[in-house]
Parts: C-alpha cells; structure tokens; sequence
C-alpha cells in the first residue's frame, strides 16, 4: 500500500508540476504574473489535497475490504485521520489490522513531505520566471 501510493504521489505531483510550470512559464508581466503565481500555486495546493484524498481512499477500501472497519464512511473517515495523525476520531481497527494503520500514519508522513518538498520546488522553479520578467523590464527602463 504504501509502495503504491507514493508512486500515485508522485506521478500526479509530476503532472501538477508540468501544468504549473506551463501555465506561468506563459507570463510576461510582473502585475499579472503575481496574481497568476498566487492563484496557480492555490489550485497546486487543492490538487495535491485531493491527491491525499485520493490516497485515503484507497485506505480506506483496503480497510473496508478487509473487514478491519465496518462500512466505507467509517473507513474514509479512520484512514485520513491516521494519514494526517489526527487521531481524534473513536474509531479502532479490529486487533489484528492495528499495525496497519500504523504503517498509514507512516505514509502520511511521506506523503506530507513529498508534497511539501514538492511545493517548495515549485516555488524555486517558478518564482524565478516573475523575477527575470521584472529584472529585464527594470534593465530596459534604465538602459
């Protein structure tokens, strides 16, 4: 399961990417690149959290077709919170599928922080496209 879902990972990270980088590889003004990095890096935010959901819900049928949880709500419900360590919710996994959701709290983790890492590089990627826009419009008014 966790093999599984981090190649889910990060092969919808890769194709989030591509569309992040051509979307505002496209812009040429610094105004509307800022606006347009802001709104395409919150879209890349909801993509990767329905990524994460999309990962729960595989959980969650593994639980569910397992017998570990009684009904697919129950399950969607016990599997984002281990993935995300809420651990809030009342809800156990029959004796002998515990350590199972132990090992999902542990793919959560590397979950969380390929989606992290992967923000923060497309941060680094784009961030520098609004930067030379801006530096060649300040070296053309001053040349």
């Amino acid at each position: 399961m966790i093999v599984l879902t981090v190649v889910i990972h990060v092969c919808g990270l890769a194709v989030i990417g591509e569309s992040v980088v051509k979307v505002l590889a496209e812009s040429v003004d610094r105004r509307r690149f800022m606006f347009k990095f802001a709104v395409v890096m919150a879209i890349t935010s909801l993509l990767a959290t329905i990524l994460h959901g999309i990962e729960a819900a595989i959980w969650a049928a593994a639980y569910w077709f397992l017998d570990a949880l009684p009904d697919a709500r129950t399950a969607m419900l016990y599997s984002i919170s281990a993935m995300t360590s809420y651990g809030h919710a009342a809800l156990f996994l029959k004796d002998r599928w515990q350590l199972m959701g132990a090992l999902e709290a542990l793919n959560g983790m590397l979950l969380f922080g390929l989606t992290t890492a992967f923000l923060f590089a497309m941060i680094q990627r784009v961030w520098p496209i609004g930067s030379r826009d801006h530096h060649r419009d300040r070296q053309q008014g001053s040349g």
